[in-house]
Formats: structure tokens, C-alpha cells, sequence
């Protein structure tokens, strides 16, 4: 059996309930692929958008109705090692890898005030922009139930909001366009499995700022590694509290809220209280 083959056996055979069971359910449950989609994967060379890209690759193979897939892959501003590691292991998964140039690094390693959200919001950007270059109507982001649920806590503790993140976005700036997150109930101890279990090798983080000292590593990498680890000791007393904080924004009661919002309207329980 060659190494390819080993790995996608691993994915639909050994870690078909944790993985790929998962994968489906959650295109299924937010319908997010259609017929007649052309989907960007969008590879980062890390663990999550690596097998992201296998279990695409695989739907698309064995779909009951047509879609398309393109491998996309940015280079913000990788080392040379790290570049290549990504080629070579694209090349090792059978994966056929679009890659472009983006120097996004440089224009925010010396940026002080939230890096890594200007870096987020640049990298989505270029994502879309060569997404719709190589005809795609959408880009699939690598995003598991362990960044939804974190996300979740890091909002009500650092952002006094309630909010998640969504399986699916529609583009506010490329019209057409829409984002999609075909790992949303896959988790990541699972992912981690599959990695140790075909002895793969990925990128771990090569964002500049990870370069630097503990001491001057940005603010929000220190707060998801607290929410993390926050997270962890709770499972120790209560098991089903990762699947509860996922289930708390399906299940608001807006009875018992003081106050919610949309995009266009504020409202508080005084306005009807009397």
C-alpha cells in the first residue's frame, strides 16, 4: 500500500467515527457545499488545513453530486525551510498545491497594536482575491470544534459579547464569495491522533511573533492558550462541558437575556419589562 493510500485508508477506515464521520456532519448539518461549487482549500502547511485538504479531496472524489476543488496555498512570508516543508508534504498526501506570494510579515511584524488581527484580516483578503482568480465561489478555512468553543469563552471573557464562530460567512467584501469551515465538529485531540498515528510532520506555527520570547508573545495567542488550558480543567470534572459551551449559542434564551443586538437594532428587556 503506498503512503498515500496509508493516509486516506487512515482517514475513511481507522479514524472514520472521529474524523470523518465529523468532517460530514458538519458539511451536512450547515449545508455548506452545493452543487456546481468550486472550493478553495486553503492550505497553511499546519495540521488542521492539511487534513482539511485530504478529507476534501476524498469528498469531492466520492461525492454523490458534483463540486470542484483547488489547493490553495499562501506564502505570507515563510522561511525558506518552511515553504518547502509545505511543498513536500503536499507532494507526500498526493495534494496539488496552487501557491502565491503575499508579504504579509513584513507589513505587520512591526505592528504594535493587534497584529494578529491585522494579519488575519490581510490573510483573508488575499485568500479571497486569489480564490475568485482561480474561479472559486468559496474558500474552506481548517477552523475545529476546539477554535468554536474557545472562541466562545474568549468572547464572554475578553469581549463582554456573546458570539461565535460561524460554519459559514458570506463575503462582506467579495461579492460572490463565501467561507466555509468543513472541520467545525471535527476535534482537535482527534486531529492530533490522526497526525502521531501516519507519523506526519506539519508546520506547528510560522508566524514571526511566534519567534519571539515568551515574555513578548502577542496578547492574543497568551489569552487562547488561557482558554485552553481553562477548558482542560473543566473536562477533568465535567466531560460534556466542551459539547455544553458549543450548545449554549444554539440554545439562547432571549427571555433571559438583558440586552442582544443585530446588525441594525439594539434591544433591552426594559423596552417591554412594564
Amino acid at each position: 500500500m503506498d503512503r498515500i493510500t496509508e493516509v486516506e485508508r487512515s482517514i475513511n477506515k481507522t479514524y472514520r467515527k472521529d474524523i470523518w464521520k465529523r468532517f460530514i456532519a458538519g458539511i451536512n448539518e450547515y449545508e455548506m457545499i452545493k452543487p456546481g461549487d468550486r472550493i478553495a482549500v486553503c492550505i497553511s502547511g499546519g495540521k488542521d488545513s492539511m487534513l482539511l485538504a485530504k478529507c476534501m479531496q476524498i469528498l469531492q472524489r466520492h461525492s454523490d453530486f458534483p463540486f470542484e476543488v483547488k489547493f490553495l496555498v499562501m506564502d505570507p512570508g515563510y522561511t525558506p525551510e518552511n515553504r518547502q516543508r509545505i511543498l513536500d508534504n503536499a507532494e507526500l498526501l498526493g495534494i496539488p498545491v496552487n501557491i502565491f506570494d503575499a508579504n504579509i510579515f513584513n507589513y505587520v511584524v512591526d505592528v504594535e497594536d493587534n497584529p494578529c488581527y491585522l494579519c488575519a484580516r490581510m490573510r483573508r483578503g488575499y485568500l479571497y482575491k486569489n480564490a475568485q482568480l482561480l474561479g472559486c465561489n468559496k474558500i474552506a478555512l481548517g477552523h475545529h470544534f476546539d477554535d468554536v468553543i474557545e472562541t466562545i469563552l474568549l468572547s464572554i471573557l475578553y469581549g463582554a459579547e456573546v458570539k461565535t464562530m460561524m460554519p459559514k460567512l458570506h463575503s462582506t467584501n467579495y461579492e460572490g464569495m463565501e467561507l466555509i469551515r468543513p472541520l467545525y465538529m471535527v476535534r482537535e485531540r482527534d486531529i492530533i491522533r490522526w497526525v502521531n498515528y501516519n507519523k506526519l510532520e506539519f508546520l506547528q506555527c510560522a508566524c514571526r511573533f511566534t519567534e519571539k520570547s515568551e515574555e513578548e508573545n502577542n496578547e492574543t495567542l497568551s489569552k487562547r492558550k488561557e482558554v485552553k488550558a481553562l477548558i482542560e480543567t473543566l473536562r477533568k470534572n465535567n466531560s460534556n462541558v466542551e459539547m455544553n459551551i458549543f450548545r449554549s449559542v444554539q440554545n439562547v434564551n432571549l427571555q433571559t437575556l438583558i440586552g442582544y443586538h443585530g446588525k441594525d437594532f439594539k434591544y433591552n428587556f426594559l423596552e417591554n419589562y412594564d
